[in-house]
């Protein structure tokens, strides 16, 4: 195993950790979102591409599908009922190494099949077979990236030069709208309230100890039979919502669940599947939430779009991970970090074990001095990083979120 780099900085930072600043924005895109659905189905072909692979070859080929979109349809929905009467379609482009040693990989047919069993298993109310359209334009990877990929046996080079960023631990307000989502789109609460679609958007913000959530939720028309009945409905959830964030926060707490309605208009977001996308709401990958779940402009982020990427020497995706990871480390060994910021930077061609750069900032409680735990500090990110390996194949098995 490679030696890891000593080019790891630690030093103490001044700033307000961002749950103690006056304000703060959190958004989370749900797993029916037109972003989030498209980032799992590039994220779903590259872990299928990965296993086969893995089963003819051995290992894990050269691949990037992460570049895809969903383009919406158009549908006509009333209460009580609705129509997609122009179909989804789905898109999934990249690069991906189609044969090996004589051992042909048919790149196309493993991508569409992983995009049709991921909406069949994310979604409940799209017929796969007459309202969404599927290609794949996957083409063989370029060959200066295939050589970078194949070069080290024992630990891989990096095929970027890009960045990961991590931090820990979340806010309260981080925490509440990433969980206010996942319990929305819960399968018990989707057995008491199948209206509610899987399509939901929240937008927490917190102005000092008052946080106002703004949810999207696409209501199912056929559970929904009158304004009447849909206004009820909104009345309930709000009600689940505060009973559930209750045990997350005590601070003061504002829900608003499609604040663009008008009933009074009859105007309401009601669609025939449960998604925006059904009726002109696209989607493309890296546009929705970062690995954590959660897209926060008050924190350092980076932009790269992980979903697709190959899990093997892809740091864009790599050291998101990583950084987290480390992150989240630190702060659960030592309570005296009150917040801790990881980035990691690569070179493309260099070690993924040895980083160009992974720098670490942290905010200590009160009193609390980082001379004593430096050292420790350096040891948690120096065995991260001389794990790697380890962290590739977990990747490699999906036991990480990529949104």
């Amino acid at each position: 195993m490679a030696q890891p780099s000593k080019n790891i900085y630690i030093e103490e930072s001044s700033v307000t950790p961002v749950g103690n600043q006056a304000v703060e924005y959190v958004e989370r895109k749900g797993v029916g979102h037109p972003d989030s659905l498209i980032d799992g189905i590039c994220e779903r072909a590259s872990l299928e591409l990965s296993k086969y692979y893995l089963d003819e070859i051995g290992s894990v080929l050269h691949h990037n599908v992460d570049k895809g979109l969903i383009v919406g349809g158009s549908s006509r929905v009333t209460f009580g009922k609705g129509v997609i009467t122009k179909p989804i379609e789905v898109i999934i482009a990249g690069r991906a190494t189609d044969e090996f040693n004589g051992v042909m990989v048919p790149v196309e047919d493993i991508a569409l099949k992983a995009a049709h069993d991921y909406l069949k298993e994310h979604t409940r109310f799209l017929d796969l077979e007459s309202e969404v359209m599927m290609q794949a334009k996957i083409l063989h990877g370029s060959s200066d990236l295939n050589q970078i990929f194949r070069r080290s046996s024992e630990v891989p080079l990096a095929n970027d030069t890009s960045f990961g960023i991590g931090f820990a631990p979340l806010t309260e307000t981080e925490r509440l709208t990433l969980e206010v989502e996942r319990f929305l789109n819960g399968k018990e609460y989707k057995n008491k309230m199948p209206a509610v679609g899987e399509d939901v958007k929240v937008m927490g913000v917190r102005e000092n100890d008052k946080i106002t959530l703004t949810i999207a939720i696409a209501f199912v028309a056929k559970f929904i039979n009158s304004i009447e009945e849909y206004v009820h409905t909104k009345e309930l959830i709000t009600k689940d919502v505060k009973g559930f964030a209750a045990k997350i926060t005590k601070k003061e707490l504002e829900v608003i669940i499609d604040n663009g309605d008008s009933p009074d208009k009859l105007e309401v977001y009601l669609t025939k599947s449960g998604l925006s996308c059904e009726s002109g709401d696209d989607g493309s990958v890296g546009r929705g939430n970062r690995i954590n779940g959660l897209i926060t402009p008050f924190r350092h982020m980076s932009l790269e779009a992980a979903a697709g990427k190959n899990p093997i020497n892809h740091v864009g995706k790599i050291y998101n991970v990583l950084a987290m990871e480390v992150a989240d480390d630190i702060v659960k060994l030592y309570p005296q970090i009150k917040d801790c910021n990881v980035s990691v930077v690569s070179q493309i061609g260099r070690s993924i074990a040895d980083p160009r750069n992974l720098s670490i900032r942290v905010i200590l409680a009160k009193g609390e001095k980082l001379e004593p735990i430096k050292s420790k500090i350096f040891a948690v990110a120096e065995e991260t990083l001389s794990n790697i390996r380890f962290l590739t194949n977990d990747i490699v098995a999906g036991k990480y979120a990529m949104f």
